[in-house]
């Protein structure tokens, strides 16, 4: 049996490279010499939310902020917290989490693109250490976005089996790839609880600017698709080609008519190129997936939206395009886009 000892700040460096090198707490428990409760304690102390470069989010250690916690308790009452001075500060990062649906770090990231003024000044870390502490009044670990370490598979390009004659994604220019290029979108729908929610929404994300057009449908078929993408080209009118140079979308049965998501209603010929993923494969729509876990910040999966309004769903539109992006230094995918159609005229 393992005697009780505290963490010294090299132990907790020691802690911070072995989780981060992928070792379970049991086994950081055995290379310290330490009980796997003492890790487990520690871990809580000292967590934080990292977010990746796909968007999602997991729980990490810090082995600054375990040695920050174990100095404030070896204070006694510890030193006045910085945001205790600010109560502005306070309620504004209060609002936007629990009322907006942002996340720490996208907070902190607005303040500083916009250049907000307060009297005090912190990190995300710092918000996130709060929030677990039990600081805020309203905000808690439940108002957070759904955090979790997301399991990485190898990336298997399965074989083309799809019966349409669409181009697969194989023929897609590889200019699309780089993200260079703008006007290159995927597409996809997010559907409601299943037997339950007979609409759907189809989603559009422009892979430069991460910009979104969010449109609900009656249905779920290819009919209400190519409806719906009728009438994206009658807003856009003559823009439209230049805009939407490519979609690229999945093998669901409601992108099936290929013919009709290229075919423009305005003129003759082509309005757009359509390319088609392989099989099983979404991290072939990347883009469509960060962005679609955005909306079920709004949305959770499993529940039934056919109620919401178009105006409900305008909002989640321009909420995700108005979104500060770390991946843009926090600007946010509404200004990029912007900045490409003036390009455009």
């Amino acid at each position: 049996m393992k005697k009780y000892r505290q963490l010294t700040q090299n132990d907790r460096i020691k802690m911070e490279t072995l989780l981060n090198a992928g070792h379970t707490k049991r086994e950081v428990a055995e290379y310290l010499h330490v009980h796997r409760a003492t890790v487990y304690r520690e871990f809580d102390r000292g967590k934080y939310i990292h977010r990746n470069s796909d968007y999602t989010e997991e729980e990490r250690y810090s082995s600054d902020l375990g040695q920050e916690y174990h100095d404030w308790k070896a204070q006694g009452k510890g030193t006045a917290l910085k945001i205790g001075k600010d109560q502005k500060l306070a309620d504004y990062i209060e609002d936007k989490i629990v009322n907006e649906h942002y996340s720490p770090a996208a907070v902190i990231g607005e303040i500083e693109n916009q250049r907000i003024e307060f009297k005090t000044k912190i990190s995300t870390r710092t918000v996130y250490r709060y929030i677990d502490g039990g600081i805020f009044l309203k905000l808690t670990n439940k108002q957070l976005p759904i955090k979790g370490n997301r399991k990485q598979h190898p990336k298997k390009v399965r074989v083309q089996k799809r019966g349409s004659a669409g181009e697969s994604i194989e023929k897609r220019p590889e200019e699309v790839d780089n993200r260079e290029v703008f006007g290159h979108w995927e597409m996809d729908t997010v559907k409601g609880k299943r037997g339950i929610t007979k609409s759907c929404m189809l989603v559009l994300t422009e892979r430069k600017t991460r910009n979104e057009i969010v449109v609900k449908l009656k249905d779920q078929t290819a009919a209400s698709v190519v409806e719906a993408l009728d009438m994206i080209e009658r807003r856009w009118g003559e823009r439209f080609q230049k805009v939407f140079r490519s979609i690229t979308v999945d093998n669901g049965v409601e992108f099936a008519d290929y013919e009709g998501l290229e075919r423009s209603v305005l003129r003759e010929g082509k309005r757009t190129f359509v390319f088609y993923c392989h099989p099983y494969s979404s991290w072939e729509r990347g883009t469509n997936e960060n962005n679609n876990r955005l909306i079920r910040r709004h949305i959770p999966k499993g529940e039934d939206f056919d109620d919401k309004t178009d105006e409900e769903i305008a909002y989640i539109e321009e909420w995700i395009n108005h979104y500060p992006r770390g991946i843009f230094k926090n600007r946010t995918s509404a200004e990029l886009f912007e900045e490409e159609l003036k390009k455009l005229a």
